[in-house]
């Protein structure tokens, strides 16, 4: 398999003084789905604004580096000067959806074509047909295709995260980066944003970083988890292998943070939800 992702000793201090990254090292491959789990101040938003170049690195080590399918996005704490290219490969999903309120839903889902086109037409918003017709199918697949027309204040939260979802898929993203896409959302409107994201890697190949407070959600839907302390990889390997006592091993009193505990759940123990099925993404509406 091809490498999508690629880390080799990165490191970040911020202003305090505190150390948010360590010595971080990690590949994920061309299609893979992989969970970052931890506890609060870990370090998981952090990483994937690094990843994604939005954030530069410690500098004063040329070894620290960050690559995309190859492709440099920051080295020795400079972002490359070709980040835009890379960027726009790679989707963000943020917590907070991060759509303009006042515009309809079809316009802030158009924003993921903007590097596809002249400056003056994104400035002044003229979409053509087949532009406007992608990002229709875009919402269709995450089930919102009738709330088009929308501004996007008037969504639930869980339609606004469908429909940033939607615009990585009008981006053409190679790479996702979801950042606690499900923090703020009500179960029901988690497990639909979970099972959307599930179905873009498995029918795009589209490879998804998805950073997570809960670990059976992270079980239930990543193959492989990647588990953060204080700035510091403390497990990469299969979700299967996390137990309730592994992650007490790893955290200490903070893995009660990460063990979800629904009613009529023993106490102390992960709970392990069943695997999806993975419809076509229409059916997750």
């Amino acid at each position: 398999m091809e490498t999508a992702l690629r880390i080799h000793q990165l490191n970040k201090h911020f202003a305090n003084g505190r150390h948010a990254l360590r010595d971080i090292n990690l590949s994920v491959q061309r299609g893979e789905m992989v969970a970052l789990i931890g506890a609060s101040g870990s370090g998981k938003s952090t990483l994937l604004r690094h990843v994604a170049g939005l954030v530069a690195a410690d500098g004063g080590s040329c070894e620290s580096l960050i690559e995309i399918d190859g492709r440099c996005v920051q080295r020795g704490g400079r972002i490359h000067r070709d980040i835009r290219k890379v960027r726009a490969e790679v989707g963000f999903v943020f917590q907070q959806f991060n759509l303009v309120a006042r515009l309809p839903v079809l316009v802030n889902v158009l924003v993921g074509s903007l590097h596809r086109m002249p400056w003056w037409r994104s400035w002044t918003r003229a979409f053509t047909a087949k532009e406007r017709a992608l990002a229709l199918d875009a919402l269709a697949r995450v089930g919102i295709a009738d709330c088009h027309a929308q501004r996007a204040s008037t969504l639930s939260g869980g339609q606004q995260q469908r429909a940033a979802i939607a615009r990585t898929l009008v981006q053409g993203a190679k790479v996702v980066l979801a950042d606690e896409p499900i923090a703020s959302l009500d179960p029901e409107s988690s497990r639909k944003v979970m099972e959307i994201l599930a179905r873009i890697n498995r029918e795009d190949r589209s490879t998804v970083i998805v950073s997570l407070h809960q670990v059976d959600i992270a079980i239930k839907y990543c193959p492989r988890v990647i588990a953060l302390r204080q700035g510091e990889v403390v497990y990469d390997g299969p979700s299967s292998a996390l137990t309730a006592a592994l992650l007490r091993e790893l955290y200490g009193v903070d893995a009660d943070e990460l063990l979800s505990r629904p009613e009529g759940s023993a106490t102390g123990n992960v709970h392990v939800l069943p695997q999806p099925a993975l419809l076509p993404l229409a059916a997750a509406a």
